[in-house]
């Protein structure tokens, strides 16, 4: 074992020189994955190049599939007394709709956690299951052998150490540094997400609703292919952010900052903020499973790194929790992850991806926004239906003729599309 005394003269827990199973990343995705795999028994190391508590570009909400994800495993406790979140309320072009989280097999209650403290807690909870969790340290390299992983190579303090393995799950976020060293690629043909978020003070903090703007106007009046969001956190604060979509053919060439400062002063007496929003920070965000090399032999990506993101909000934290619990069953499963990953990826997400694909990618064109977006405000169904999918809720086991024609409209896109999901 390596151990290394930084500056402040206090030393880091040792490196391990060797794991059953390294995960590269203590995000939700990761740190599930390690607490999924300790609790199976698994020798399971956590790294990640942060030191926790950080934070995380995010809009905190927590949708019921979200929150049903964090009850199975195991942290239904963690929520109790966070925000009961019972729906949208969606706002645009004069009007708004208050529209309840259908009800689903997940349930029809949300909720909203900072990233700061969720990550953090699912973080402790892998390491209370017997996860050892290395922090300040970055994967930078593998070394394979007869095409699967033998060793990783971390750098913490400068200094380097190697960790021989005998699985690696990669959950290092949406930059995915480690993923690309194994072959991972991002393609930007289909949309993905650029967005920015930012803490503000409000007496609304414990509001039951999260604000959702489908009309988002720059400081100039135009208005732009994104959503802005209020999310009430329950604890003084509320999460605003502003969201835009793009593809390579049609780039987000806004500068988020002003975008979202007029934003909150558009809706600073309605939700009574207190000041200037703070704490702005930004992010990319490739989605819907636009990227390919997802897996080897003995190695799989998961969550944001997998672009495991609806493409029409952003969302991923119920895919990360998702993919987490899914990779680890497959590690008792098979032996070659290889092609199994992205199978799994593809049967699971693979429609619902194509057709939210395309549905964003007529949303970056100028005028597709207010030709749905004005009729669509005043309808209940329709209304019903974007809350639908924007909280993947979803399911294959749905029978009803709007569930019907959204899988319909992900095969016919997986079809025609050059490149599906995750291949």
């Amino acid at each position: 074992m390596t151990t290394v005394t930084p500056a402040d003269g206090n030393p880091h827990p040792p490196v391990p020189d060797d794991a059953d199973l390294l995960v590269v990343g203590a995000g939700p995705a990761g740190a599930a994955a390690a607490a999924h795999a300790a609790r199976d028994g698994r020798d399971v190391v956590l790294l990640d190049a942060a030191v926790f508590p950080r934070d995380k570009t995010c809009g905190d909400g927590l949708t019921p599939r979200a929150r049903s994800a964090m009850v199975s495993l195991g942290m239904g406790e963690f929520l109790a007394d966070r925000p009961r979140i019972r729906g949208l309320e969606l706002n645009g072009w004069g009007s708004r709709q208050r529209v309840p989280w259908p009800t689903s097999p997940f349930g029809s209650v949300g909720s909203a956690v900072s990233r700061t403290e969720l990550d953090d807690a699912i973080r402790r909870f892998a390491v209370a299951q017997g996860a050892r969790m290395v922090s300040g340290a970055k994967a930078i390299g593998v070394q394979v052998t007869g095409g699967r992983i033998e060793s990783v190579t971390v750098v913490r303090d400068g200094i380097r150490a190697r960790i021989a393995v005998r699985d690696v799950i990669v959950a290092d976020g949406v930059r995915s540094g480690l993923g690309k060293s194994l072959g991972r690629q991002w393609h930007r043909d289909t949309a993905y997400g650029v967005a920015a978020r930012s803490y503000a003070a409000s007496d609304r903090s414990d509001a039951e609703w999260m604000g959702s703007h489908l009309e988002l106007r720059g400081p100039d009046g135009e208005l732009l292919p994104g959503y802005g969001w209020v999310f009430p956190l329950g604890d003084g604060l509320v999460n605003v952010g502003v969201g835009a979509l793009a593809t390579a053919k049609r780039p987000a060439s806004m500068a988020l900052r002003p975008v979202l400062e007029h934003y909150a002063r558009m809706v600073g007496d309605e939700w009574r903020l207190a000041g200037a929003p703070e704490r702005i920070t930004s992010a990319l965000l490739p989605m819907g499973g636009a990227v390919t090399g997802v897996a080897g032999a003995n190695w799989m990506l998961i969550g944001d790194a997998a672009a495991c993101v609806n493409p029409l909000n952003g969302e991923g934290i119920d895919y990360a929790l998702e993919t987490a619990e899914a990779a680890i069953a497959m590690l008792d499963a098979e032996n070659d992850f290889s092609a199994a990953w992205p199978a799994h990826l593809r049967r699971e997400y693979g429609a619902v991806f194509a057709a939210a694909r395309r549905a964003a990618g007529l949303l970056t064109l100028p005028r597709t926004v207010p030709l749905l977006g004005r009729p669509g405000i005043t309808s209940a169904t329709l209304m019903n239906t974007v809350v639908r999918v924007m909280g993947n809720l979803m399911t294959p086991d749905d029978t009803d003729l709007i569930a019907r024609a959204w899988r319909t409209a992900g095969r016919v896109a997986s079809t025609v599309e050059s490149r599906p999901p995750f291949t």
